[in-house]
C-alpha cells in the first residue's frame, strides 16, 4: 500500500490516535478505482529497525492484532502536524529537524484507531459513575479482546512489546444507521476494537512467568517491563480500566494478599475483583493463566450465573443442560434478526457466538469453581 508519502493522500493533517510509541495518521490509497482509508503508523527511525515490524508481518491474522499491509522510509509531508513536547521545533517523530537526512519508519494498517485505551478510560469516569452496568460490560469486552489477542501471540511464539493502555488502541466498528449500535455510540456505550500493536519474538517457548518474576514477588522489587508476566499486566489492567489506582511497584510492594478495593458498582464488579485477586496471585502457580481468565470474563458476560447453582446443584449434566439451551436460543435471536428488521450482528454477537462454539460443561464446571 504505497513505497513513499507520495503513494498516498493526506486525509487529516494532524494525528487521528497517539499511542505511547507511535504516531497515527488517516491517509488514503487509490486501489482498483477505491479509496482505501489506511493508518500511517510513524515509529523507529531510518537504518534502525523497529522491533516489531518484520513479527508483526509474519503474524496470522486476529481480530484483536493491528495489521501491517506495507511499510516505508520516507521525509514526512510538510502539512502533517507531528507530534512534539510544548515549546519544541517541529521534529519528525524520530527527534530529529525535518531537514534531516534521517526518516521515521512508516508503517501502514488497514484498521485506523481514533484512541487508546488510556484515553478511552480518562475520559470516561462520568460514564462510569452515571452507567456503571453498561461501563464495566465494555470493560469485561474490552479484557476479553485483549485475552484473546493474547493467546494468539502465545500460540504463534511472540509477545507484545509492553500491554499497557497507552498502546492499547481502539477502533470504531462499522455501524449500520438506525441501529441500537448507533444509539449506543451517542452515548459513549459502543463497543469498539481493541488492538495489540507491538511485538517482539520469543527465542524460547517457556512460560514467559520467569524466575526473575517470582523473585520480584519475594523481594518486592519492580520487574522491567519486559519481563512482567501478561497475567500480571492483565491484572493491573482490570483495576486501570475500573479507575482504580494501581502499579506494579505497589503490586510488588504489598507484603499481604490483600489489593486495592474496587467498589461494588454493578453485577460484574465482583467478578472483575475475583479475576483480578486471581491474577495477581503471589504465587505464580496458583495464577490464573490468561486462557482461564478469558473463559472467567466470557462466563461474567454470558452466564451461567451463580444464580443458577443456588436453584440446583452444580453438575456436569445440569451445565451441559444449560448451554445446549442457550446456544438454541441464540440461534433463535439470529433467526428473527435476519426474518424481521433486526440490526446486523455486531462485535458483541460475534464474541458471544465465540463463547458458545467452543465452550463445554468441563470448562464451565473448571470455571465457575475458580469464579463463584
Amino acid at each position: 500500500a504505497g513505497k513513499s508519502w507520495a503513494a498516498l493522500s493526506i486525509l487529516d493533517q494532524e494525528p487521528c490516535c497517539e499511542s505511547g510509541d507511535a504516531w497515527y495518521f488517516r491517509v488514503g490509497f487509490a486501489f482498483e478505482q477505491t479509496q482505501l482509508v489506511l493508518a500511517a503508523k510513524g515509529s523507529g527511525e531510518s537504518g534502525e529497525k523497529p522491533p516489531g515490524p518484520g513479527v508483526q508481518s509474519s503474524l496470522g491474522a486476529h481480530c484483536s492484532i493491528q495489521r501491517l499491509i506495507g511499510h516505508f522510509t520516507d521525509r514526512p509531508p510538510w502539512e502533517l502536524v507531528l507530534p512534539r513536547s510544548p515549546g519544541e521545533q517541529s521534529r519528525s517523530p524520530s527527534g530529529e529537524d525535518l531537514g534531516s537526512r534521517t526518516y521515521p519508519q512508516v508503517l501502514i494498517s488497514p484498521e485506523v484507531p481514533y484512541q487508546t485505551l488510556a484515553g478511552f478510560v480518562k475520559g470516561s469516569h462520568g460514564l462510569h459513575r452515571t452507567s456503571p452496568g453498561h461501563y464495566e460490560r465494555l470493560a469485561c469486552l474490552l479484557l476479553l479482546q485483549v485475552c484473546m489477542g493474547l493467546e494468539h501471540l502465545r500460540a504463534e511464539n511472540v509477545r507484545q512489546g509492553d500491554l499497557c493502555p497507552e498502546n492499547l488502541l481502539l477502533v470504531r466498528c462499522p455501524c449500520p444507521p438506525g441501529s441500537q449500535q448507533g444509539k449506543e455510540a451517542s452515548l459513549g456505550l459502543s463497543l469498539p476494537r481493541l488492538l495489540i500493536s507491538s511485538f517482539f519474538k520469543v527465542k524460547d517457548k517457556r512460560r514467559p512467568c520467569s524466575t526473575s518474576q517470582e523473585q520480584d514477588w519475594t523481594e518486592g522489587l519492580a520487574a522491567p517491563t519486559s519481563l512482567v508476566a501478561d497475567e500480571l499486566n492483565v491484572g493491573m489492567l482490570i483495576y486501570q480500566i475500573l479507575h482504580v489506582d494501581i502499579s506494579l511497584e505497589n503490586i510488588l510492594g504489598f507484603r499481604s494478599n490483600r489489593l486495592p478495593q474496587i467498589p461494588s458498582l454493578s453485577i460484574y464488579s465482583t467478578g472483575l475483583k475475583r479475576l483480578a485477586v486471581l491474577l495477581l496471585h503471589r504465587d505464580p502457580y496458583k495464577r490464573v493463566s490468561i486462557e482461564q481468565a478469558r473463559s472467567i470474563l466470557q462466563v461474567l458476560l454470558w452466564g451461567p450465573r451463580q444464580e443458577l447453582f443456588a436453584r440446583s446443584k452444580k453438575t456436569l449434566t445440569l451445565l451441559r443442560s444449560w448451554v445446549e439451551v442457550k446456544r438454541a436460543l441464540l440461534l433463535l435471536k439470529f433467526a428473527e434478526n435476519s426474518a424481521g428488521a433486526g440490526a446486523s450482528p455486531g462485535l458483541e454477537e460475534w464474541l458471544c457466538c465465540q463463547y458458545f462454539k467452543e465452550v463445554t460443561e468441563h470448562t464451565l464446571y473448571q470455571v465457575t469453581q475458580a469464579l463463584y
